[in-house]
Protein backbone atom coordinates (compact mmCIF):
# COMPACT_ATOMS: atom_id res chain seq x y z
CA UNK A 1 0.00 0.00 0.00
CA UNK A 2 1.37 3.41 -0.91
CA UNK A 3 1.55 5.99 1.81
CA UNK A 4 1.82 3.40 4.58
CA UNK A 5 0.65 4.77 7.94
CA UNK A 6 3.10 5.67 10.67
CA UNK A 7 3.12 2.96 13.32
CA UNK A 8 2.09 3.96 16.82
CA UNK A 9 4.17 1.82 19.16
CA UNK A 10 2.43 -0.20 21.85
CA UNK A 11 3.97 1.96 24.55
CA UNK A 12 2.28 5.03 23.04
CA UNK A 13 -1.10 3.37 22.62
CA UNK A 14 -3.65 2.72 25.32
CA UNK A 15 -6.21 0.71 23.34
CA UNK A 16 -6.79 -2.92 24.32
CA UNK A 17 -8.33 -5.48 21.96
CA UNK A 18 -10.11 -8.65 23.06
CA UNK A 19 -10.50 -9.79 19.44
CA UNK A 20 -7.83 -10.92 16.99
CA UNK A 21 -9.55 -9.41 13.96
CA UNK A 22 -9.79 -5.99 15.57
CA UNK A 23 -6.16 -6.18 16.73
CA UNK A 24 -5.05 -7.14 13.22
CA UNK A 25 -7.04 -4.25 11.79
CA UNK A 26 -5.35 -1.86 14.22
CA UNK A 27 -2.01 -3.01 12.87
CA UNK A 28 -3.23 -2.50 9.31
CA UNK A 29 -4.07 1.08 10.23
CA UNK A 30 -0.63 1.67 11.71
CA UNK A 31 -1.61 1.48 15.39
CA UNK A 32 -0.38 -1.17 17.83
CA UNK A 33 -2.68 -2.22 20.67
CA UNK A 34 -1.36 -1.88 24.20
CA UNK A 35 -2.57 -5.39 24.98
CA UNK A 36 -4.64 -8.19 23.48
CA UNK A 37 -6.33 -11.33 24.72
CA UNK A 38 -4.76 -14.74 23.99
CA UNK A 39 -1.54 -13.26 22.68
CA UNK A 40 0.28 -16.58 23.05
CA UNK A 41 -1.86 -18.13 20.28
CA UNK A 42 -1.56 -15.24 17.84
CA UNK A 43 1.23 -16.80 15.77
CA UNK A 44 -0.73 -20.03 15.35
CA UNK A 45 -4.14 -18.64 14.43
CA UNK A 46 -3.45 -15.27 12.83
CA UNK A 47 0.12 -15.93 11.57
CA UNK A 48 0.38 -12.60 9.72
CA UNK A 49 0.90 -9.82 10.53
CA UNK A 50 3.19 -10.59 13.49
CA UNK A 51 2.31 -8.89 16.74
CA UNK A 52 5.04 -6.53 17.99
CA UNK A 53 6.93 -7.90 20.99
CA UNK A 54 5.98 -5.21 23.49
CA UNK A 55 2.25 -5.95 23.40
CA UNK A 56 0.90 -7.28 26.71
CA UNK A 57 -0.99 -10.57 27.04
CA UNK A 58 -4.03 -10.12 29.31
CA UNK A 59 -5.03 -13.79 29.32
CA UNK A 60 -7.75 -15.63 27.43
CA UNK A 61 -11.19 -14.21 26.83
CA UNK A 62 -12.57 -16.72 29.32
CA UNK A 63 -10.04 -15.63 31.95
CA UNK A 64 -9.11 -11.99 31.44
CA UNK A 65 -6.49 -10.88 33.95
CA UNK A 66 -8.38 -7.88 35.28
CA UNK A 67 -5.52 -6.86 37.56
CA UNK A 68 -3.10 -6.57 34.65
CA UNK A 69 -5.74 -4.89 32.51
CA UNK A 70 -6.42 -2.31 35.21
CA UNK A 71 -2.72 -1.60 35.63
CA UNK A 72 -2.47 -0.70 31.94
CA UNK A 73 -5.03 2.10 32.39
CA UNK A 74 -6.51 1.72 28.89
CA UNK A 75 -8.62 4.48 27.40
CA UNK A 76 -10.61 2.05 25.25
CA UNK A 77 -11.36 -1.68 25.14
CA UNK A 78 -12.38 -3.26 21.82
CA UNK A 79 -14.78 -6.18 22.09
CA UNK A 80 -17.44 -8.20 20.22
CA UNK A 81 -20.99 -9.29 21.03
CA UNK A 82 -19.71 -12.73 21.99
CA UNK A 83 -17.90 -11.26 24.97
CA UNK A 84 -20.86 -9.24 26.25
CA UNK A 85 -20.82 -11.12 29.57
CA UNK A 86 -17.57 -9.29 30.37
CA UNK A 87 -18.91 -5.80 29.67
CA UNK A 88 -19.88 -4.86 33.22
CA UNK A 89 -16.47 -5.78 34.64
CA UNK A 90 -14.60 -4.18 31.76
CA UNK A 91 -16.62 -0.97 31.87
CA UNK A 92 -15.32 -0.31 35.39
CA UNK A 93 -11.84 -0.16 33.88
CA UNK A 94 -12.41 1.70 30.60
CA UNK A 95 -15.08 2.40 27.97
CA UNK A 96 -15.96 -0.69 25.92
CA UNK A 97 -16.76 -0.51 22.20
CA UNK A 98 -18.43 -3.54 20.64
CA UNK A 99 -17.84 -4.37 16.97
CA UNK A 100 -20.15 -6.73 15.09
CA UNK A 101 -18.75 -8.64 12.13
CA UNK A 102 -20.33 -12.07 12.60
CA UNK A 103 -24.11 -12.00 13.03
CA UNK A 104 -27.32 -13.00 11.29
CA UNK A 105 -28.49 -11.23 8.13
CA UNK A 106 -25.20 -9.94 6.82
CA UNK A 107 -21.93 -10.74 5.11
CA UNK A 108 -18.77 -10.85 7.22
CA UNK A 109 -16.61 -9.16 4.57
CA UNK A 110 -19.07 -6.29 4.09
CA UNK A 111 -19.34 -5.79 7.84
CA UNK A 112 -15.55 -5.92 8.13
CA UNK A 113 -15.29 -2.92 5.80
CA UNK A 114 -17.86 -0.97 7.80
CA UNK A 115 -16.29 -1.82 11.16
CA UNK A 116 -12.81 -0.95 9.87
CA UNK A 117 -14.08 2.54 9.12
CA UNK A 118 -15.66 2.81 12.57
CA UNK A 119 -12.46 1.62 14.23
CA UNK A 120 -10.46 4.15 12.22
CA UNK A 121 -12.69 6.92 13.51
CA UNK A 122 -12.40 5.77 17.14
CA UNK A 123 -8.60 5.61 17.09
CA UNK A 124 -8.23 8.75 14.95
CA UNK A 125 -7.03 6.82 11.90
CA UNK A 126 -9.79 7.70 9.45
CA UNK A 127 -7.44 8.47 6.56
CA UNK A 128 -5.43 5.33 7.20
CA UNK A 129 -8.64 3.28 7.24
CA UNK A 130 -9.72 4.63 3.87
CA UNK A 131 -6.24 4.07 2.42
CA UNK A 132 -6.18 0.51 3.73
CA UNK A 133 -9.63 -0.29 2.29
CA UNK A 134 -8.67 1.22 -1.08
CA UNK A 135 -5.59 -0.97 -1.03
CA UNK A 136 -7.79 -3.97 -0.18
CA UNK A 137 -10.13 -3.25 -3.10
CA UNK A 138 -7.21 -2.95 -5.52
CA UNK A 139 -5.68 -6.18 -4.24
CA UNK A 140 -8.96 -8.07 -4.52
CA UNK A 141 -9.33 -6.77 -8.09
CA UNK A 142 -5.86 -8.02 -9.02
CA UNK A 143 -6.55 -11.39 -7.45
CA UNK A 144 -9.85 -11.62 -9.32
CA UNK A 145 -8.03 -11.00 -12.59
CA UNK A 146 -5.44 -13.66 -11.80
CA UNK A 147 -8.13 -16.14 -10.78
CA UNK A 148 -10.12 -15.42 -13.94
CA UNK A 149 -7.15 -16.45 -16.08
CA UNK A 150 -7.02 -19.89 -14.45
CA UNK A 151 -10.44 -21.29 -15.36
CA UNK A 152 -10.20 -23.00 -11.98
CA UNK A 153 -12.59 -25.77 -10.94
CA UNK A 154 -14.94 -25.25 -8.00
CA UNK A 155 -13.06 -25.03 -4.71
CA UNK A 156 -13.99 -26.64 -1.39
CA UNK A 157 -12.28 -25.20 1.69
CA UNK A 158 -12.09 -27.23 4.88
CA UNK A 159 -10.18 -27.62 8.08
CA UNK A 160 -10.20 -30.74 10.17
CA UNK A 161 -11.82 -31.15 13.55
CA UNK A 162 -10.64 -34.76 13.82
CA UNK A 163 -10.22 -37.77 11.52
CA UNK A 164 -13.95 -38.01 10.86
CA UNK A 165 -15.19 -34.44 10.87
CA UNK A 166 -14.34 -31.13 9.25
CA UNK A 167 -15.58 -27.61 8.92
CA UNK A 168 -16.43 -26.72 5.34
CA UNK A 169 -16.62 -23.02 4.53
CA UNK A 170 -19.15 -20.94 2.63
CA UNK A 171 -22.24 -18.86 3.22
CA UNK A 172 -21.85 -15.36 4.69
CA UNK A 173 -18.51 -16.00 6.41
CA UNK A 174 -15.16 -14.40 5.65
CA UNK A 175 -13.76 -17.23 3.52
CA UNK A 176 -16.93 -17.43 1.45
CA UNK A 177 -17.00 -13.67 1.01
CA UNK A 178 -13.37 -13.57 -0.08
CA UNK A 179 -13.98 -16.31 -2.63
CA UNK A 180 -16.96 -14.45 -4.08
CA UNK A 181 -14.97 -11.23 -4.18
CA UNK A 182 -12.29 -12.78 -6.39
CA UNK A 183 -14.66 -14.81 -8.54
CA UNK A 184 -13.96 -18.34 -7.30
CA UNK A 185 -16.81 -20.85 -7.33
CA UNK A 186 -17.40 -22.45 -3.94
CA UNK A 187 -18.06 -26.16 -4.33
CA UNK A 188 -20.03 -26.25 -1.07
CA UNK A 189 -23.63 -25.33 -1.86
CA UNK A 190 -25.03 -26.51 1.46
CA UNK A 191 -25.93 -24.53 4.54
CA UNK A 192 -23.42 -22.52 6.53
CA UNK A 193 -23.90 -20.54 9.72
CA UNK A 194 -23.13 -16.82 9.99
CA UNK A 195 -19.60 -17.75 11.03
CA UNK A 196 -19.31 -19.15 7.52
CA UNK A 197 -18.99 -22.88 8.05
CA UNK A 198 -20.88 -26.12 8.41
CA UNK A 199 -19.58 -29.10 10.39
CA UNK A 200 -19.73 -32.24 8.27
CA UNK A 201 -18.69 -35.87 8.40
CA UNK A 202 -15.87 -36.51 5.92
CA UNK A 203 -18.16 -38.92 4.07
CA UNK A 204 -20.17 -35.88 2.94
CA UNK A 205 -17.24 -34.78 0.81
CA UNK A 206 -18.19 -37.64 -1.51
CA UNK A 207 -21.24 -35.55 -2.49
CA UNK A 208 -19.04 -32.89 -4.07
CA UNK A 209 -18.31 -32.77 -7.78
CA UNK A 210 -15.34 -34.94 -8.64
CA UNK A 211 -13.61 -32.01 -10.36
CA UNK A 212 -13.39 -30.08 -7.09
CA UNK A 213 -10.09 -28.67 -5.88
CA UNK A 214 -9.94 -29.36 -2.14
CA UNK A 215 -8.07 -26.79 -0.04
CA UNK A 216 -7.23 -27.66 3.56
CA UNK A 217 -6.49 -24.74 5.88
CA UNK A 218 -3.92 -25.24 8.65
CA UNK A 219 -3.43 -25.89 11.49
CA UNK A 220 -4.19 -29.58 11.08
CA UNK A 221 -5.89 -31.47 13.90
CA UNK A 222 -4.40 -33.89 14.68
CA UNK A 223 -1.13 -32.82 13.02
CA UNK A 224 -0.83 -36.12 11.12
CA UNK A 225 -4.47 -36.25 10.04
CA UNK A 226 -3.73 -36.33 6.31
CA UNK A 227 -1.29 -39.20 6.71
CA UNK A 228 -3.79 -41.15 8.78
CA UNK A 229 -6.57 -40.49 6.30
CA UNK A 230 -4.57 -42.22 3.58
CA UNK A 231 -5.45 -45.44 5.41
CA UNK A 232 -9.17 -44.71 4.95
CA UNK A 233 -10.72 -46.37 1.86
CA UNK A 234 -13.39 -43.66 1.72
CA UNK A 235 -10.90 -40.80 1.80
CA UNK A 236 -8.57 -42.44 -0.71
CA UNK A 237 -11.45 -43.07 -3.09
CA UNK A 238 -12.42 -39.42 -3.40
CA UNK A 239 -11.39 -38.25 -6.90
CA UNK A 240 -10.22 -34.82 -5.81
CA UNK A 241 -8.05 -36.33 -3.05
CA UNK A 242 -6.13 -38.21 -5.71
CA UNK A 243 -5.91 -35.26 -8.10
CA UNK A 244 -6.48 -31.87 -6.47
CA UNK A 245 -5.73 -31.26 -2.83
CA UNK A 246 -3.71 -28.38 -1.39
CA UNK A 247 -2.78 -27.33 2.13
CA UNK A 248 -2.44 -23.62 2.91
CA UNK A 249 -1.03 -21.93 6.03
CA UNK A 250 -3.35 -20.77 8.76
CA UNK A 251 -5.67 -17.84 8.16
CA UNK A 252 -7.90 -16.47 10.90
CA UNK A 253 -11.32 -17.65 9.74
CA UNK A 254 -13.11 -15.23 12.05
CA UNK A 255 -11.03 -12.20 11.14
CA UNK A 256 -11.66 -9.04 9.14
CA UNK A 257 -10.42 -7.45 5.90
CA UNK A 258 -6.75 -8.20 6.48
CA UNK A 259 -7.50 -11.91 6.90
CA UNK A 260 -9.77 -11.97 3.85
CA UNK A 261 -6.89 -10.55 1.80
CA UNK A 262 -4.48 -13.16 3.14
CA UNK A 263 -6.93 -15.97 2.45
CA UNK A 264 -7.71 -14.77 -1.09
CA UNK A 265 -4.00 -14.43 -1.89
CA UNK A 266 -3.23 -17.94 -0.65
CA UNK A 267 -6.12 -19.36 -2.65
CA UNK A 268 -4.98 -17.82 -5.91
CA UNK A 269 -1.40 -18.86 -5.24
CA UNK A 270 -2.30 -22.54 -4.77
CA UNK A 271 -4.62 -22.55 -7.77
CA UNK A 272 -1.90 -21.06 -9.96
CA UNK A 273 0.54 -23.69 -8.70
CA UNK A 274 -1.96 -26.46 -9.47
CA UNK A 275 -2.52 -25.11 -12.98
CA UNK A 276 1.14 -25.33 -13.95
Amino acid sequence: MTGAPTITRAGDSDVVSLDYGLASTMLALGSVPRAIAALRNWAEWVVEPPMPPDVVDIGTTSEINLEVLTSLRPSLILSTPFLAALDDKLARIAPVETFTVYAENGEALDRSYAETRRLGTLIRRQQEAEAFLSHADATFDRLRERAGNLFAPPVAVINFIDQRHARIYGGPGLYGGAMRRIGLENAWKGEANYWGFQTIGLEQLAELDEEVHLVVVSPLFPPDVLTRLLESPLWSSLPFVRRRISVVPGVLMFGMVQEALRFATLMVDVLETAAR
